[in-house]
């Protein structure tokens, strides 16, 4: 049997994004040369449009899509649950999709969402300043935006306070008798990774020392990297902020290897909170945020944006909780 042709594939051979097909088959204006590439590659490959399928989409019960950073990470797992949980009280329904923070993963995915006339997007950025949130706006399609901010685009978002998380954190620190903390946070185009160093800086500024910093991606080998760098530098921090979950499991492998332990040669302090943190040894001190409100605020906003179409975009910003356990406790 053939293969069924797709949007995708008529996109491909018309040389124009899912999007502008979905555009010129549902009588939106596109302009004259796209439009008759577009009929031309329909007529070529015999593609027909999913009648049911638009049906569907078209009831009222509809479908919102969920655009993460990596679905790998507990925090978004965390966070879609709520959406999702919130979403069927409203009679919706949620498509997870995992950009991987690459930009053109990231697009192709606003482009299906277009495509498929979905009902909204939640979605947490891959950059904060090059992601382009223009064409789901231009197609009327609603966005909450949480976790990071976008820049320039007017969405609702659903924050936390990271700086406040990261300056409890690290004042925790010093006053646990630290005096070289080091914190290792993500790429500096993510907004999140920014607030949660500005918190250390501030806590650190305020105590009248130094910080020691380390980039590297929101991933386990980040952590793992930054840490080994860091402890086998010639001023080697006693103490870690480290600012995502993902890169404190590398974090606390890193020192494992190095034969260094916690919290007796170096206190240690995470970002996020998951049932792991208990299980370690020691447990693991943590700043933890509001994952499952995030999700059923993101929920809540959507709705709202899909009933009331103008009016200023809404920042709710929550509160993070600092958990203290025994790495951060000589």
């Amino acid at each position: 049997m053939a293969a069924t042709t797709t949007i995708q594939d008529v996109a491909k051979a018309a040389g124009v994004s899912p999007a502008t097909v979905s555009r010129v088959l549902n009588g939106y204006d596109v302009s004259p040369e796209r439009s008759a590439r577009v009929h031309e590659a329909v007529r070529d490959l015999d593609y027909q449009p999913n009648g049911a399928a638009r049906a569907l989409r078209r009831q009222v019960a509809d479908v919102w899509s969920a655009i993460v950073a990596d679905v790998e990470n507990p925090f978004f797992t965390s966070v879609v649950r709520g959406l999702e949980d919130a979403a069927r009280r409203h009679g919706h329904r949620v498509i997870l999709c995992n950009s991987d923070e690459e930009l053109d993963r990231e697009r192709d995915y606003f482009d299906v969402a277009i495509a498929e006339r979905v009902g909204g997007v939640v979605v947490a950025v891959a950059s904060t300043r090059q992601s382009r949130l223009d064409a789901l706006l231009e197609n009327n399609i609603p966005v909450v935006a949480i976790d990071r901010r976008p820049v320039g685009h007017p969405v609702d978002c659903v924050l936390v306070n990271n700086r406040l998380g990261a300056r409890q954190a690290t004042s925790h620190l010093l006053e646990g008798g630290a005096r070289r903390v080091a914190c290792i946070t993500g790429p500096s185009r993510i907004s999140t990774a920014n607030e949660r160093l500005a918190g250390a800086r501030d806590a650190v500024r305020q105590a009248g020392l130094d910080l020691q910093v380390a980039r590297r991606d929101f991933r386990v080998g980040g952590g793992h990297d930054a840490t080994i760098d860091l402890l086998t530098s010639d001023m080697p921090p006693d103490a870690l902020f480290v600012a995502n979950n993902l890169m404190t499991v590398g974090a606390m492998t890193a020192l494992r290897e190095l034969g260094l332990r916690v919290p007796d040669d170096v206190l240690v302090v995470g970002f996020d909170d998951s049932p792991w943190t208990e299980l370690t040894e020691p447990q693991l001190t943590v700043v933890a945020q509001p994952t499952y409100e995030i999700g059923t605020t993101a929920a809540e906003l959507l709705v709202a944006r899909r009933a009331k179409r103008t009016g200023k975009p809404r920042d709710v910003i929550l509160e993070p909780r600092l958990i203290v356990r025994q790495s951060s406790m000589r």
